[in-house]
């Protein structure tokens, strides 16, 4: 029997997220998702006049691709991937997998040289409508120390919760964030000022992420400056990084440490870029409210804030470039340590609750609200 979840997620994906429009070509490209999702998704992009193209992954054989793969190759596939994409208008992305850490013992060095080749493909799909998200599998649940049917239900309640409410309520957040020039976060081990004057501000309620929920901007690139002293795991490349430290002197990553400083610095030392900030964020997302080592539900962690260094965003661009793009991410709620964020010498958010009126919409219990009001 269809589980009527899996309905409401693609209609979310298909008409909120993309709204593919009547002709769109839509590309739904998924690593070990189960199929009855993508013939959801298919039949929506139907309904709404567009033509679905359907790629399917599995990652132990993306694994052996990436540890046999060539120059050659990956250059020729990555030339294929652009040329499709181009054809399309838009792109629904969903990874599943049964082992977060299947690609951990690929080769830094094989790794760089696939990721060199992605960043052209990126560029092209970054131009369209897209959304990305991470599919429930049991190694999620394990991950956020849930029951499988526990996990399920968490799932569906955080990636179809209404979004067009969380997009009015970060309207205030974002414009006093174009107003902010100078930004000072502190909190266990951070002492951290950066300006974001000029740059702007983009509220996330969904349109390219599943599950949505952070407004960012970037630091302008020179003007970080201090120490950060990250509290969850950040899974990068196939290895979970924990206890990540970074020491900054105008802009440029100094110093870094973790549970495996060889490694991290051996990806801070990709290129130039990755050793300076792309993007600044703040999570709010209500019903995440702790670490499960997938970036996509962690860097919307209520409370929590990102800090990423490597590429920024066009539209919310510092001029850093990078083959990397690397979300870190604190969280501030006092069981995490607390923490507080002061734009222009103004307090906004302490211990991960907003202070000033016109932001307490984001507070979780009035989104909650919200949506159970709607529901």
């Amino acid at each position: 029997m269809l589980d009527p979840r899996l309905t409401k997620l693609a209609n979310v994906l298909v008409n909120y997220s993309t709204n593919v429009q009547p002709g769109d070509n839509v590309l739904i490209d998924a690593m070990e998702v189960d199929a009855a999702l993508i013939k959801e998704l298919v039949k929506a992009v139907s309904r709404a006049g567009g033509h679905s193209f359907v790629s399917l992954r599995e990652s132990s054989i993306s694994r052996q691709l990436l540890l046999t793969g060539t120059e050659e190759q990956f250059r020729l596939e990555s030339e294929m991937d652009k040329e499709r994409m181009e054809k399309m208008q838009a792109c629904i992305i969903i990874e599943g997998g049964l082992n977060i850490n299947e690609v951990s013992d690929v080769p830094d060095e094989q790794m760089k040289l696939a990721t060199s080749f992605v960043k052209e493909v990126s560029i092209v799909r970054l131009k369209k409508k897209w959304v990305y998200l991470r599919y429930p599998t049991p190694s999620m649940a394990q991950l956020a120390n849930k029951s499988t049917e526990a996990f399920e239900q968490f799932y569906f309640d955080v990636c179809t919760m209404d979004y067009a409410k969380m997009a009015k309520a970060m309207q205030p957040l974002k414009e006093l964030m174009e107003r902010t020039d100078r930004v000072k976060i502190t909190g266990p081990g951070t002492e951290l000022t950066f300006s974001i004057k000029g740059i702007p501000a983009i509220p996330c309620p969904g349109h390219y992420n599943i599950p949505d929920g952070e407004v960012f901007t970037a630091p302008v690139r020179d003007s970080v400056n201090g120490v950060i002293s990250f509290n969850t795991p950040s899974p990068y490349q196939g290895f979970t990084f924990e206890k990540v430290r970074l020491e900054f002197v105008d802009g440029k990553i100094v110093h870094a440490t973790a549970n495996d400083t060889e490694r991290l610095n051996s990806i801070l030392d990709t290129d130039e870029g990755a050793r300076y900030i792309g993007e600044f964020a703040l999570g709010v997302h209500p019903v995440i409210r702790e670490p499960m080592q997938d970036i996509l539900f962690d860097e919307k962690i209520d409370g929590s804030f990102h800090f990423t260094p490597g590429r920024c965003y066009d539209d919310a661009s510092n001029g850093n470039k990078s083959n990397i793009h690397w979300d870190m991410v604190m969280i501030q709620r006092p069981e995490y340590g607390g923490g507080e964020i002061w734009f222009d010498d103004h307090l906004i958010r302490r211990d991960g609750r907003f202070l000033l009126p016109e932001l307490a919409p984001l507070n979780p219990e009035n989104l909650k609200e919200q949506e159970e009001h709607e529901a």
